[in-house]
C-alpha cells in the first residue's frame, strides 16, 4: 500500500517535470485553437493611474478547462510575456475563484467555461496615455481535458488610441476573488501547514476550501492538494490545517530542502461562490479556544434571528419612523375597545411591515447572486428611489396638516381598515430603510453571505421585530389600555407631528441637491410644487364631497411617477464636505499606504442619506477634542462616501460582515480591524486615540 502510494506521487512529480520541460518547446508550436482569448481594456489607459486590462478566455466546448496561477497536482499556470512602453509596468494578475476537479486523486484548480483574468498596468506619471503605442503580450498556457492537455500561445496587442469601455469588465470585477484586508499568519507542523486567517465571525462558510497560491513550501514538502482539510472558528479568526507530505522519492535520490517561504499566498473559499485571497506571514496561530467548524459553518441563525428581531424593534424609536409610528398608535387608540378589529388591524399592519422587508430582502439577495455589490438601504443609491421619498414625504407633511385625507390610512388620523394598516405597514417599512441601529449590522450583515432561505429568514425577522410593539398593542388588552384616551388633542398632535415630517422632506430635498446640484434640485422642487398643489385640490375635492376625487389622485400619481422617470440622471454627486479630520478618501490603496504609515488608522463608510451616520458625525467624528486626539496620536483618517454606488467600499462592507453604512474600523499599527459600535458615543474616538498614543 505505502509502496503503490510512492510510486503514485513518483508518477504525478515525473508527470510535472516532463510537462514544465515539453510545454516551452510545444509552446512554440502552439496556438490558441482549444481556448481562444481575447486582450480587453476597460479603458483609455491615463497618465499616473493604473489602467486595467483582461485576458478573457472562451473554450471551444465544455470539455476543455484552464487553470488557475497554482495548477495543483498536475497542469500548468499562464505565464505571461509583456511588451510595454518604457517606464510602463505589469502587475499581478488577478484571478476568479476556481473550481477543483479531481483525477486519479490528483487535485487540480481548474476553470470550467469562459473566465477573465484582470491585469492592472501601471501608467507612469508623464506618459502619453492614450497616445502611447501599442501595447503586446504573449500568454502561454494550457488548455485540458479529462484524458489530454494541450500547450496554447496567443500573441496579443492592443492599441491605447483605440479602446473604450467595455461593459463585460462589471461582470469580470465582481468575479475577481476580492483582497482580506487584515493580515494573515501560518506556521508548520510535521504533517500540516496551518494558517490563521481573520474573518467576521458573521461571515458564513457553507463548505470551505483552502487554495494554496505558493506551491513551494520549501524543506523538500509539497502540499496535498487532495487531502483533507480541517478548518476550526473562534470569533473573528478561522484557521485552516492544510496536510502536507515530503516528496515521493526513489531510493538513493536527494532532493534538496529549500529554505521555508516568509510568504504564503492563497483564497479562502467561503463556498457558494464567494472568497477572499490573502497574503499570510511567518506567525504564531493559536488553537486555544478554537472550535471544530461543523455543518455548514454558518453563524447560528437562531442568534441571527434574535439580532434582527431587536433591531427592528429599535427601529420604531428611529426619527424617520416615529412619526408615522405615532399616529398608528393614535389611530389604534381612536379605534375603540373592539377586541377583534384590533387585532385584524395589527395583523394587516404586521403584514404589510414584514412584506417589505422581505421583498427588499429577496432583491438584495437576487442582485448579489448575480455579481451586483449591494446592501442594506442600496435602493437610496437610486436618484429616482430619493426623489419619490422626497415627493412621499411631502405628502405625508400635507396629510399630518390636514390638506387631505386617505381614507382607512392611520396616518390620517381616521380608524385604520385592514387595507390602510397593510399600506401603513408597507410605508413604514419603506421610510425606515435609511435608518440602521444596534444589532443590526451583525443581522443583516450575515444574511448577506448565509444561505439564501436563511438570509430571507432574518429580513423576514426584521421586519417582525418593527412590526412587534403594534402586534403586541393589537393582542394584549392591558397595554391597549395605556394608550391615552381619544379626544380633540389628537387632531393637535397629528398636526405637530407634521414637523418632524416636514424635517424629513428638507433632509431628502438637501439629499437631492447632494446628488445632483442645483439644476437637479430645481427641477425636483418643481415636482414637489406640483405634488403640493395636487393634494390641496384632492383636499378641496374631499371636503366638498366632489366626485372624481380617486380619478383625480390616480392622475396626480402618475403624472408625478412620469415626472420621476422623465428626470435626467445626475452624472455625479456632490462630493463629501469638508471634516476637521482632513480625511483621505477610501480606496483600499489608500487603506493599504494608511496602515503602512505605521499610525493608527480611522476608516469610517457613510453615506448622505444615512440618518444614523449623520448623527454619529455630528456626535462623535466631527469635534474639536476627536481632532486634537487624532493629531496628537497621529490618527489617520479615512472615510468611504456610499452616498452612490462604490465597489470598493461594498466589498470592504461584504468583508467585514457589514450589510450597509454606517461602518467604522479601526486599525492600531500593524494591527488588525475592529470594528466599532454602529451608535458611537462623544467621547469612543477620543479614548481609542488617546490608547494609541500612550508608549507601548
Amino acid at each position: 500500500m505505502i509502496e503503490a502510494r510512492i510510486l503514485e506521487r513518483l508518477a504525478a512529480l515525473l508527470a510535472l517535470v516532463a510537462l514544465a520541460f515539453a510545454a516551452p518547446v510545444a509552446a512554440q508550436n502552439a496556438t490558441s485553437d482549444r481556448i481562444a482569448v481575447e486582450l480587453v481594456a476597460e479603458g483609455a489607459p491615463q497618465p499616473g493611474e493604473t489602467w486595467m486590462l483582461a485576458l478573457h478566455f472562451t473554450p471551444s466546448s465544455a470539455e476543455w478547462h484552464g487553470y488557475w496561477s497554482n495548477p495543483g497536482d498536475a497542469g500548468l499556470g499562464m505565464q505571461l510575456d509583456w511588451d510595454l512602453p518604457e517606464g510602463w509596468q505589469a502587475g499581478e494578475p488577478l484571478y476568479p475563484l476556481p473550481q477543483r476537479l479531481v483525477i486519479g486523486g490528483l487535485m487540480n484548480h481548474v476553470y470550467e467555461g469562459d473566465y477573465a483574468v484582470l491585469v492592472p498596468i501601471t501608467v507612469p506619471e508623464g506618459a502619453a496615455g492614450a497616445q502611447a503605442a501599442p501595447i503586446g503580450v504573449t500568454a502561454s498556457y494550457l488548455a485540458c481535458t479529462d484524458a489530454i492537455c494541450v500547450p496554447q500561445r496567443a500573441a496579443l496587442s492592443l492599441d491605447p488610441a483605440r479602446v473604450g469601455g467595455d461593459p463585460r469588465f462589471d461582470r469580470w470585477r465582481a468575479e475577481v476573488v476580492p483582497p482580506l484586508d487584515s493580515g494573515a499568519q501560518f506556521e508548520f507542523t510535521p504533517t500540516h501547514l496551518r494558517i490563521g486567517v481573520p474573518v467576521p465571525a458573521a461571515t458564513a462558510l457553507r463548505e470551505p476550501h483552502f487554495y494554496l497560491g505558493t506551491a513551494q513550501l520549501g524543506e523538500g514538502d509539497r502540499p496535498r492538494y487532495a487531502g483533507q482539510q480541517r478548518f476550526m472558528r473562534e470569533g473573528d479568526l478561522v484557521v485552516v490545517e492544510m496536510p502536507i507530505e515530503p516528496f515521493a522519492v526513489p531510493p538513493g535520490v536527494e532532493l534538496a530542502g529549500e529554505p521555508r517561504p516568509q510568504a504564503i499566498t492563497g483564497i479562502l473559499d467561503f463556498g457558494a461562490g464567494r472568497g477572499v485571497r490573502f497574503s499570510a506571514v511567518p506567525g504564531d496561530v493559536p488553537l486555544e479556544g478554537v472550535e471544530p467548524l461543523g455543518g455548514s459553518g454558518e453563524p447560528v441563525l437562531w442568534r441571527l434571528l434574535l439580532a434582527a428581531l431587536a433591531g427592528g424593534v429599535l427601529l420604531n424609536i428611529m426619527p424617520c419612523v416615529f412619526p408615522i409610528l405615532s399616529l398608528k398608535a393614535l389611530a389604534l387608540a381612536k379605534a375603540g375597545g373592539d377586541e377583534g378589529a384590533a387585532r385584524r388591524d395589527a395583523l394587516a399592519y404586521t403584514a404589510g411591515v414584514v412584506a417589505a422587508c422581505a421583498a427588499l430582502g429577496a432583491a438584495i439577495l437576487l442582485l448579489r447572486a448575480a455579481g451586483e455589490q449591494v446592501g442594506w438601504a442600496f435602493q437610496l443609491q437610486e436618484p429616482a428611489v430619493v426623489v419619490s421619498l422626497f415627493l412621499l414625504a411631502l405628502a405625508i407633511t400635507a396629510n399630518f396638516l390636514g390638506l387631505f385625507e386617505i381614507p382607512g390610512m392611520a396616518v390620517s388620523g381616521g380608524s385604520p381598515s385592514q387595507t390602510g394598516s397593510f399600506s401603513t405597514g408597507l410605508l413604514a417599512a419603506f421610510v425606515a430603510t435609511p435608518c440602521t441601529g444596534p444589532f443590526m449590522a451583525v443581522a443583516l450583515g450575515a444574511a448577506l453571505v448565509i444561505q439564501p432561505v436563511h438570509g430571507l429568514l432574518v429580513f423576514t425577522a426584521l421586519g417582525l421585530g418593527l412590526a412587534l410593539p403594534f402586534l403586541l398593542v393589537g393582542f394584549v388588552p392591558a397595554i391597549r389600555r395605556l394608550l391615552p384616551k381619544p379626544g380633540a388633542w389628537m387632531e393637535r398632535f397629528r398636526k405637530w407631528m407634521a414637523l418632524p415630517m416636514g424635517l424629513t422632506a428638507l433632509a431628502l430635498a438637501w439629499l437631492v441637491w447632494r446628488i445632483g446640484g442645483g439644476e437637479y434640485l430645481a427641477l425636483v422642487l418643481v415636482l414637489g410644487a406640483l405634488a403640493l398643489g395636487g393634494l390641496v385640490l384632492v383636499g378641496l375635492f374631499q371636503r366638498k364631497a366632489r366626485s372624481g376625487v380617486l380619478i383625480l389622485g390616480a392622475s396626480l400619481v402618475a403624472v408625478l411617477g412620469l415626472g420621476t422617470a422623465l428626470l435626467p440622471r445626475p452624472l455625479a454627486h456632490a462630493s463629501p464636505g469638508a471634516s476637521l479630520l482632513d480625511p483621505v478618501a477610501y480606496s483600499e490603496a489608500a487603506l493599504a499606504d494608511a496602515r503602512g504609515s505605521g499610525n493608527p488608522v480611522f476608516v469610517w463608510f457613510t453615506a448622505d442619506w444615512c440618518v444614523t451616520c449623520k448623527v454619529n458625525e455630528s456626535v462623535a467624528i466631527e469635534r474639536s477634542a476627536t481632532r486634537d486626539a487624532f493629531e496628537a496620536a497621529g490618527v489617520v483618517a479615512l472615510r468611504g462616501d456610499w452616498t452612490q454606488p462604490d465597489a470598493e467600499i461594498s466589498r470592504m462592507l461584504t468583508q467585514q460582515g457589514g450589510a450597509g453604512v454606517p461602518l467604522y474600523l479601526w486599525y492600531e499599527p500593524g494591527g488588525e480591524a475592529e470594528q466599532l459600535p454602529q451608535v458611537l458615543t462623544p467621547d469612543l474616538l477620543v479614548a481609542k486615540a488617546r490608547a494609541s498614543a500612550r508608549p507601548r
